[in-house]
């Protein structure tokens, strides 16, 4: 699916527009070095990875909203103490100044986290981003079983990159974001590309708990497929959790055109109801976005 095609997917499922729920827009000169990370991905990964839309942050969102995306996200993520605060601060300015992306705020493990995440509820943080890959700690830290306890109770997502791809890290898997979920098991946890690449044990996990999300980021993909495929025989958990699963594109990050990750989903097998639920439907319910033709409310609010 070409990008000039994604108009007319979305058109013949009869959807207002695209709800992704997982895009980086981050402060210029921190997304520079992720996209120098990148960069590096041949030497990293055994395989290049290019930027397909490597563009001005207004060009960036340009693109979204001509592809008919009506509320997205800015995932950010510290990589050490002592990020979140201005991370925050930068995303709170970034949606207020860019109405349909949803509110998105982070945390690290250091001294401050409840407080931080507490700042950012007050200031109206819609979406949490954690991410124990590029952080490299433990979802089981006690500095943060207040953050988690916060955010179970605020009912407010949290999409968390604790799978084990492109590489793993010293925490990622099942298992650590598992004891999390024991101890607060009402937490609105997302897992990002669908747990690539323990897809079973993670669809085990949103079995366990009626809370628990999973978004298709990159999963599906020609890109993902060719070195940790989607089990086949895991596809009628895919229509079993369909009400659960949520689209996410990794936008701009992504080494292939937006139409593809879309494209990805129509082979499934899945039927338009689906579809629907997974392009929109499951995400406006679950972030509170209103319709289309609410008045006087945007997509974001």
């Amino acid at each position: 699916m070409r990008d000039d095609e994604v108009t007319e997917f979305r058109r013949a499922l009869g959807l207002p527009g695209l709800i992704d729920v997982h895009t980086h827009f981050m402060p210029e000169r921190v997304l520079a070095k992720v996209w120098s990370y990148f960069d590096a991905a041949g030497e990293r990964f055994g395989r290049e990875w290019p930027i397909t839309y490597r563009d001005a942050e207004d060009g960036r969102v340009r693109t979204l909203r001509a592809l008919g995306v009506r509320a997205f996200t800015s995932m950010i993520y510290p990589h050490k103490p002592g990020m979140a605060d201005w991370l925050n601060a930068w995303a709170a300015g970034f949606a207020a100044r860019t109405p349909d992306c949803l509110h998105t705020a982070t945390f690290f493990p250091e001294p401050g986290a409840v407080r931080t995440v507490r700042t950012a509820l007050d200031a109206g943080a819609r979406i949490f981003k954690a991410h124990l890959q590029v952080g490299a700690y433990d979802p089981r830290d006690p500095l943060l079983d207040g953050v988690w306890g916060q955010l179970a109770e605020a009912g407010v997502p949290v999409v968390t990159h604790c799978g084990s791809g492109p590489v793993p890290g010293p925490f990622t898997g099942p298992e650590p974001i598992g004891r999390v979920l024991a101890r607060h098991p009402r937490l609105r946890l997302v897992v990002a590309h669908m747990g690539v690449p323990e897809y079973t044990a993670f669809l085990d996990l949103a079995e366990r708990y009626p809370e628990v999300r999973l978004d298709t980021t990159m999963a599906f993909t020609d890109f993902i497929e060719d070195v940790a495929p989607f089990p086949a025989t895991e596809r009628p958990r895919l229509a079993a959790l369909g009400d659960r699963i949520l689209f996410g594109s990794d936008f701009p990050n992504i080494p292939y055109g937006y139409g593809h990750a879309l494209a990805a989903l129509t082979r499934l097998g899945q039927d338009e109801d689906w579809l629907r639920a997974v392009c929109h439907d499951n995400a406006a319910r679950l972030l509170g976005i209103p319709g289309p033709d609410d008045a006087g409310t945007s997509a974001a609010a």
